[in-house]
């Protein structure tokens, strides 16, 4: 009955690649737009000032920084539809149903928030909070999408608001935190999910 509500054909290896994709995207921002993120953020902290208020001014920089992030979201999508279907083929079971249709609305919504509320933080300036803010709103869309797929995705959903937390206190380590958390922690996802239910041909419980 449980697996009769539960989307099973994602595969660990779209999680690898995914994982390949941010930590590409994130060396990219970190080497074009690391002083822009967070110049503004200690000058108001040190001048006591709201340098914040000059709206949308973005930089090169940020133009950089907000393309990486759209390539390594386009292409991840990719892979992981490409790597789903296979999946799915192998399993000799449909990619779409009404689990999966139900999966991805708990997924979009949170998703499509976050990626809205990023766009009011641009507007803002605030572009040093973009870390903390994807990854917490794509870890609770994560938890919000796991009840209709594996209950492993809970558990990197949780990790990934845990993650977005700390880059938030942390914010001169955003940057790497955010790697960490969509580049390292895809990978290891991704491999553990590959060996524990597709290599080995365990059945998800």
């Amino acid at each position: 009955m449980e697996r009769s509500t539960q989307f099973l054909s994602l595969s660990g290896l779209s999680g690898v690649f995914a994982g390949i994709f941010a930590l590409l995207g994130a060396m990219a921002i970190f080497l074009y737009s690391q002083d822009f993120f967070f110049a503004r953020y200690y000058a108001s902290k040190e001048k006591g000032v709201d340098v914040f208020s000059e709206g949308f001014n973005l930089s090169r920089a940020t133009y950089a920084a907000l393309s990486a992030g759209v390539v390594v979201l386009v292409l991840a999508l990719l892979v992981v539809t490409l790597f789903t279907v296979r999946n799915a083929k192998r399993k000799g079971v449909p990619c779409w149903n009404s689990t999966a249709k139900r999966m991805l609305i708990n997924l979009l919504i949170p998703l499509v928030a976050g990626g809205l509320f990023s766009l009011v933080l641009v507007f803002h300036g605030l572009i040093y909070l973009l870390a903390p803010v994807t990854l917490i709103f794509y870890g609770l869309a994560l938890v919000n999408a796991s009840k209709y797929t594996l209950r492993d995705v809970r558990y990197l959903g949780i990790i990934e608001i845990a993650l977005g937390l700390l880059s938030s206190i942390f914010i001169s380590y955003s940057i790497a935190i955010w790697a960490f958390g969509f580049g390292v922690m895809h990978i290891v996802y991704g491999l553990t999910m590959y060996y524990k239910y597709e290599r080995s041909n365990i059945k998800p419980k």
